[in-house]
């Protein structure tokens, strides 16, 4: 078993959630303490598993300009969205983590930004700033999940270093489910590095458009 602290919950609430699309699900946020890296994650526990069953978790890293502006430059939005909607039908949680642009923060993903319009791909324009391609560690996520009682789940995601890094810290991710491909016309290259680089399952016949 891996050599972390254990966390504990620090708080309950009942929040509604309501979208723009119109989907409405009540969800309860919970808080921690004791996380490693002393960031305030948060978990949205959706749903209510039947006896038995693998609840669906979804490790989603915050992202202020898609998840709150709608950016079209990513799929993270669209992704939050769909997550939601299909936790909630099924029971589990979303761990909302807060590790903007992969772990660089929300200023180095702006000047990345202004690096992938001069042609370079995300990955690329991390390294041209020094930075390291992603930068995210897991461990709160899994004092978060064991905090909740959470040892085995399937994980909704279309990156494998997510279901790897859970694995090495002890937690059974018994299937991976990927997530929709949610294509735009400015984040069709982001899309296909995501897959080149970091073997992402999204399907690079739905990428051709751009």
């Amino acid at each position: 078993m891996p050599d972390f602290p254990a966390a504990t919950e620090r708080a309950r609430v009942r929040v509604p959630l309501r979208f723009q699309d119109g989907y409405s699900v009540d969800a309860e946020l919970v808080t921690f303490h004791g996380l490693t890296d002393g960031r305030e994650h948060v978990a949205v526990v959706l749903g209510d598993p039947a006896p038995g069953t693998t609840p669906l978790v979804r490790l989603h890293s915050e992202c202020l300009t898609g998840d709150v502006f709608g950016s079209a430059r990513c799929d993270c939005g669209p992704q939050l969205r769909e997550a939601v909607e299909r936790i909630a039908n099924r029971g589990g949680v979303l761990l909302y983590l807060r590790q903007e642009g992969r772990g660089i923060g929300l200023y180095n993903k702006l000047d990345a930004y202004a690096l992938q319009d001069q042609g370079l791909d995300t990955y690329e324009a991390n390294a041209a700033l020094g930075l390291p391609e992603d930068d995210r560690d897991y461990t709160a996520a899994a004092q978060m999940l064991r905090a909740l009682g959470i040892d085995t789940l399937d994980l909704l995601s279309n990156n494998p270093d997510k279901a790897d890094q859970l694995r090495d810290l002890g937690i059974t991710v018994h299937d991976r489910v990927p997530t929709g491909v949610f294509t735009t016309a400015h984040n069709v290259r982001y899309l296909r590095a995501k897959v080149l680089q970091t073997q992402h399952t999204l399907p690079l016949a739905e990428l051709n458009a751009g």
